[in-house]
């Protein structure tokens, strides 16, 4: 699950209206009014700025939706385990989560044709934050994972409708800035709530976490609402959009910081209700985009096992400190990445480097996770530094990965397809953010193995794509 991408690719502008947009999938536009400073969308309807009141209750509703879904990434595992569902159980939870996030991506764009996006906010907010309640009822398995099905599907339409508002509430001039802000208001609750949350859990129990968490989310309803509140839905409101899929972190969506980098293709050139084009996958060149494909894949579901499992896997003391460290390091790590890309030129030169540091890490989580068993005193202070050190490799790794992975994708393709590729880059994320959860759980399980022992197997899978990541020199089909 990840935040927004900071690497923007070059865009041109095709002569055809329904044009997909680059890296943050942005709407196609009119330029900016000189004398007024704002920008008039298609079909007349003017685009507020990045201070105005839509914008800011669009933030706001962002940080209370993603502040009730990011946590409980790592705190509905440890209520399955609380429960006595064992690692595969608690693994199966965040799996369903994502899978129903995938599947609502790919169906929002239909409801965003007849629904305004504002609506469509408040109702995932709904759903994510009403059912937390619904965990307190009992820990039993097939109550938590329906329960976390039910919030993945207000998961799905939160990151394709917040994306979309995103991308409307400013104009061509200010979108990166706009899309860019949205990404800090998706990746602070998983910097600072996720080791929050895990904290309050070890001092005060799941109850008081699940209230809070639901709280949060039944706060984005009133401000998801009001976003757009009374404006006219036939001058170009009711958003059409393409989904895409912490961190995200482009999402990033990408869930928490961790999750996914959350790129969502919009159109804002037709009426509500109109049909739909093709498929946005169909046709991509899969030769060209296999070897970034698995140089993503591996990481990401260790990715999705360390934010699973390092509550169960370290030390209580060690936990928090280390989900802070690794959320905000994909952050940083996205950001240099763009940066050093955007001034120094070339895609896909951080993969092989990035995929061994987040190896490494991986292994170095193997190495010092000890759970609730882990020593006291001097032992448990040098297991918490080591386990931050590990943490923040991973995440500047990871975070790096992501930015680089989604550019080279684009510069191989081109810009018209920049839609289909972040539609599969954002569901390759979620998928295999879930997977490797799953796939945690269910290895330590199956196998009898400790959760620092089935690290130790994702790091080895991690590895085993390190001779794609030296192989791969990019030669872009077309410059984007």
């Amino acid at each position: 699950m990840s935040t927004l991408p900071f690497r923007r690719p070059h865009r041109t502008r095709p002569s055809s209206p329904d044009r997909p947009s680059a890296a943050a999938a942005v709407a196609a536009g009119a330029p900016s009014g000189p004398a007024s400073g704002t920008s008039v969308a298609p079909g007349g309807a003017v685009a507020p700025g990045l201070a105005s009141r839509d914008f800011l209750l669009l933030l706001a509703a962002t940080f209370a939706v993603f502040g009730s879904a990011t946590p409980m990434l790592s705190i509905v595992p440890l209520w399955a385990e609380h429960g006595g569902s064992g690692h595969g159980g608690a693994g199966a939870t965040t799996a369903v989560h994502m899978a129903t996030t995938v599947a609502t991506q790919l169906t929002t764009g239909r409801i965003l044709r007849r629904i305004p996006a504002s609506w469509v906010l408040a109702g995932g907010a709904l759903l994510i934050g009403l059912p937390c309640l619904g965990y307190a009822l009992t820990a039993a398995l097939p109550w938590t994972v329906a329960v976390s099905a039910l919030r993945g599907t207000g998961f799905g339409l939160v990151t394709v409708a917040g994306s979309a508002l995103a991308a409307r509430l400013a104009g061509p001039g200010q979108r990166g800035r706009a899309l860019g802000w949205y990404g800090v208001a998706v990746g602070l609750p998983a910097a600072t709530l996720v080791p929050a949350a895990v904290w309050a859990v070890a001092e005060f129990g799941f109850v008081p976490v699940f209230a809070a968490s639901a709280v949060l989310g039944m706060l984005g309803v009133p401000l998801g609402a009001a976003v757009l509140a009374g404006r006219d839905p036939s001058r170009g409101l009711s958003l059409r959009a393409r989904t895409a899929g912490p961190g995200t972190p482009g999402t990033g969506t990408s869930g928490p910081g961790a999750c996914s980098a959350r790129t969502v293709v919009v159109r804002t050139d037709s009426a509500p209700g109109t049909g739909s084009g093709p498929g946005p996958m169909r046709g991509l060149p899969i030769r060209l985009l296999a070897a970034p494909v698995l140089l993503l894949l591996a990481p990401v579901c260790a990715l999705g096992s360390l934010m699973s499992f390092l509550p169960l896997a370290l030390a209580p003391q060690a936990a928090p400190a280390a989900l802070l460290t690794l959320s905000a390091a994909l952050t940083i790590g996205r950001w240099a990445a763009g940066e050093w890309s955007d001034r120094r030129g070339g895609t896909g030169r951080f993969m092989a480097p990035c995929a061994a540091l987040c190896a490494l890490a991986t292994a170095a989580f193997a190495v010092v996770g000890g759970g609730p068993a882990a020593p006291e005193g001097g032992g448990a202070a040098a297991g918490t530094v080591a386990a931050v050190a590990a943490a923040l490799a991973f995440g500047l790794g990871m975070g790096a990965l992501q930015n680089d992975t989604l550019v080279a994708m684009f510069h191989r393709t081109g810009p018209e397809r920049h839609a289909a590729i972040s539609a599969a880059w954002n569901m390759t994320f979620d998928s295999a953010y879930g997977a490797g959860a799953l796939l945690t759980g269910a290895v330590a399980q199956t196998f009898s193995l400790s959760l620092p022992a089935t690290f130790g197997v994702l790091a080895a899978l991690t590895a085993a794509v390190l001779p794609v990541a030296a192989a791969l020199r990019l030669r872009p089909s077309h410059q984007g």
